[in-house]
């Protein structure tokens, strides 16, 4: 395999394979109806940018050893058609990871939450005692440039395993194909509604991908998470099960600390559901023959990844977090671990709410009471699609979350005008964002708000 051709090379993902690939000594070209910033920077910078937009079936030829294609390639597409009458392997991008790194020890860590702080702690963990591994990341952590490293010098592939749908011509699960040596389960919560129509295809994927877990592999997962028990119930006999809960800790004047033996480890990331993060990436890294002491040792200088329950600012009285949030069980998680660290202090919580397609009215109603924890409550919710239909009533909404205290607001004029008549003073403000969400800047409002208690 020395030549291979990309299929929506423009794509987040896919556009870091080729270039990774290319930076391993491979030949790689690719093509795409469509090509936006950062991809059509970064591909221009490497040499990698189809010289023409547009599918022609002329890019595939003899010599193409491999075709990977992406996501959005319909079945149709007149240079997958040609490489089919060619006889050239062709892989959606999971697939291809596998073929890749089939010979490495492959850790998967997967779940509807946690996931992503999981892995930016192993990774971190990893950084810190300087291990050559590759990896693959539904979204950059920690000091990585790249969702994506492959290297022929590394043993080791560390993933973030995507439940999503891996391309129109595979309708496998992007994670069912890796076949981890070593998989993590950390929580299931239905998240994707659009997707998944209902929380029994939803829990199907994570069935599969425990059903590929490598013969005689291990498995770590969520004691806690009666769904993820659920699952593991029906593993296989050939599989290790090593269960984990969240890890002991205490809170001493608004800081966290560890139980540990011996006593006490301060920590930056904060939040009950952390500790469960840092329990599960304590036995992903003892899997990877990282002891207890040299774990800890390198956690204590584990800020967490961007954009996850971050601090925008704060002063003597005010600080204001900010956090994505994809399920009921991450809004709750987010929201309890702000109020706990600040016991004294009234919470204001902000969620922005787009609206990118009708949404059921039942899979809102899973966030009934996610808001009970904050004394003030807003909502920035366009309650109209693209379209011009009403996805879900104002009425609904407030009912949702908590009683017509909540207050929810359709302008960005209104929700600023809201926050910023607040007094704020011994208060916290949460601003959230569901992942439809994306109009409001957090940062200017952090200084905003900031300012305003100067």
């Amino acid at each position: 395999m020395k030549k291979i051709h990309l299929l929506a090379i423009g794509g987040a993902t896919l556009h870091n394979i080729a270039i990774t690939l290319k930076n391993d000594g491979f030949i790689v070209s690719g093509s795409d109806d469509e090509i936006y910033d950062p991809a059509y920077s970064d591909l221009k910078q490497n040499g990698l940018l189809p010289r023409e937009l547009g599918w022609n079936a002329d890019h595939i030829t003899h010599d193409i050893d491999v075709v990977i294609a992406g996501g959005k390639v319909l079945a149709d597409n007149p240079e997958l058609v040609r490489a089919r009458e060619l006889g050239i392997q062709i892989y959606s991008y999971s697939e291809f990871i596998y073929e890749f790194a089939k010979d490495k020890q492959r850790v998967v860590i997967a779940g509807s939450y946690g996931k992503n702080m999981i892995t930016s702690i192993v990774m971190h963990v990893l950084s810190y005692y300087e291990y050559d591994y590759d990896y693959i990341l539904c979204s950059a952590v920690n000091d990585q440039e790249s969702t994506i490293r492959l290297s022929k010098s590394s043993n080791l592939l560390i993933v973030e395993g995507d439940e999503h749908i891996s391309s129109s011509i595979d309708d496998r699960s992007k994670f069912e194909h890796y076949k981890p040596c070593v998989a993590l389960l950390s929580g299931i919560a239905w998240e994707d509604v659009q997707s998944f129509p209902t929380l029994e295809e939803y829990i199907e994927q994570f069935k599969r991908y425990v059903g590929s877990i490598n013969k005689n592999g291990r498995l770590i997962y969520c004691e806690e998470d009666d769904c993820v028990c659920e699952v593991i119930s029906h593993s296989r006999s050939d599989i290790k099960l090593i269960p984990y809960r969240t890890h002991p800790y205490e809170l001493f004047n608004n800081h966290t600390f560890l139980k540990i033996s011996g006593g006490r480890l301060p920590i930056y990331i904060f939040g009950e559901h952390n500790m469960k993060n840092i329990a599960g990436a304590l036995k992903v890294c003892q899997q990877l023959k990282i002891s207890e002491e040299k774990f800890y040792q390198a956690l204590k200088f584990f800020k967490g990844p961007m954009k996850q329950l971050q601090l925008l600012g704060k002063n003597a009285t005010v600080n204001v977090y900010r956090d994505y949030v994809y399920s009921p069980l991450r809004m709750n998680a987010t929201i309890k671990a702000v109020r706990e660290l600040y016991p004294l202090r009234e919470l204001v919580v902000c969620l922005e709410v787009g609206s990118d397609g009708e949404v059921p009215e039942n899979f809102w109603k899973q966030y009934d009471d996610c808001m009970r924890l904050a004394d003030d409550k807003y909502i920035y919710y366009n309650n109209q699609n693209e379209s011009g239909r009403t996805t879900i009533d104002e009425k609904t909404v407030e009912k949702i979350f908590g009683s017509s205290k909540v207050k929810v607001v359709h302008t960005l004029a209104a929700i600023k005008s809201e926050l910023y008549k607040i007094s704020w003073k011994e208060k916290n403000l949460l601003l959230l964002r569901a992942n439809n969400g994306a109009t409001l800047d957090f940062s200017d409002l952090s200084k905003n708000i900031l300012n305003l208690n100067n």
